[in-house]
């Protein structure tokens, strides 16, 4: 671990107090984890205090964890980039959602405006409601999207599909037409499928 993240997290662990959950280490970044609770508290802290001084949200994002190997606990989180320009330093912060059939998390748009259009692109994505967003509507889909085409159990091919009709002179949607296959990569596929020497056979 570089000194610099060493007082980084010294500086979280210190200013966070039993809010920060972990802070770690891992290739070079620094991850804090806060529960959902304690985040607007958190996030001001970090932006506020002189020490820490992340003045500036570069980044939020959803995630779905519910295909992730091995893991146990809730499906839903929100990470947050953050920087700060007089430190030189970044810091990544994640959260988690308290449900899975309804994932909330407290709005950031009151420490970081710039908040705004990510919190609703992970509303769109993910369908994650950012409590306290002044206009929480979808910012990707099209208009009547139904659905959050980044969680995992998503179909890959969509519901329903988009198409100019000629015979009624606009465009109509319909249930999807494609039918679903599974695309494996061909050298996963087949077995030898480079020789001795190392070339691709065919």
């Amino acid at each position: 671990m570089t000194t610099h993240n060493q007082a980084l997290i010294d500086g979280v662990q210190a200013a966070l107090g039993e809010k920060a959950v972990s802070v770690v280490e891992v290739l070079g970044e620094v991850t804090l984890v806060v529960k959902a609770g304690d985040l607007i508290d958190a996030m001001t802290t970090l932006r506020d205090r002189a020490e820490l001084g992340f003045e500036q949200l570069m980044d939020l994002c959803g995630l779905d964890y519910s295909t992730y190997s091995s893991y146990e606990g809730p499906r839903f989180a929100v990470v947050y980039h953050l920087l700060s320009l007089k430190h030189n330093r970044r810091l990544r912060v994640r959260t988690f959602c308290a449900a899975d059939d309804f994932p909330v998390v407290d709005s950031v748009i009151g420490v970081w405006p710039a908040a705004n259009w990510f919190e609703r692109e992970a509303f769109d994505l993910f369908g994650i409601v950012f409590d306290g967003h002044p206009d929480l509507r979808r910012i990707l889909t099209d208009y009547g999207f139904i659905g959050h085409p980044f969680r995992k159990d998503f179909p890959i091919s969509g519901n329903v599909e988009m198409r100019y009709d000629p015979d009624q002179q606009r465009v109509i949607y319909q249930p999807v037409t494609i039918e679903p296959r599974e695309i494996v990569p061909r050298i996963v596929r087949e077995e030898n499928y480079a020789d001795s020497e190392g070339f691709r056979k065919g």
